[in-house]
């Protein structure tokens, strides 16, 4: 058994104003910062970390776990947004491009970005991937994004749920127990 913490990054200027923020490499804004050393101050503690390589994530990470090594995972990036990245509902409201995924609950490819399909394939081999490096009776921590959070929640929980039924706000930690198949959320 692994206990898992699941850290979503602080919050950027951009997830302030609701935008679509994947590949940009925003840093964390006041508010991200604040978030961050609330996490801070619960005491979290892991073994080891694994991070997202975003400017965001590791922020996060460095304020949440203050001089702890950790190792950037690429295959933990946040989704690339394509044609939609760094605008908001708003303001792609008389795209029909956009129009057409919202209608199909954001599943269908993003238009000159990644498919969310092809999305949860790659966050699930890196979680995979990095967690079978973690010896057993560890705790291991994730900081990550949002929808990498939802991609690995979705094929690993346990009982199984809706990918949008995992989201957690900037700033939060979800904790589980992963058992080698599954994680049972705490």
């Amino acid at each position: 058994m692994i206990d898992i913490l699941f850290i979503r990054h602080g919050a950027t200027e951009g997830n302030l104003h609701r935008r679509y923020i994947g590949r940009t490499d925003e840093p964390l804004c006041a508010a991200g910062i604040a978030q961050a050393e609330r996490l801070r101050g619960q005491n979290l503690f892991a073994d080891c970390l694994f991070v997202s390589p975003l400017l965001r994530a590791r922020q996060t990470a460095e304020i949440v776990f203050p001089q702890m090594p950790y190792a950037l995972v690429e295959g933990l990036r946040e989704t690339d947004f394509g044609r939609f990245e760094g605008k908001n509902a708003d303001e792609l409201s008389s795209d029909p491009a956009y129009q057409a995924w919202v209608d199909a609950m954001c599943l269908t490819p993003i238009p000159g970005g990644e498919s969310v399909a092809d999305f949860k394939i790659r966050c699930c081999e890196a979680f995979a991937e990095t967690i079978r490096t973690v010896p057993d009776g560890s705790r291991v921590g994730f900081v990550v994004h949002g929808g990498v959070i939802m991609a690995i929640m979705e094929a690993y929980a346990f009982p199984k749920k809706d990918f949008y039924a995992y989201h957690i706000e900037n700033g939060e930690c979800l904790q589980g127990v992963y058992d080698g198949e599954t994680i049972q959320i705490k």
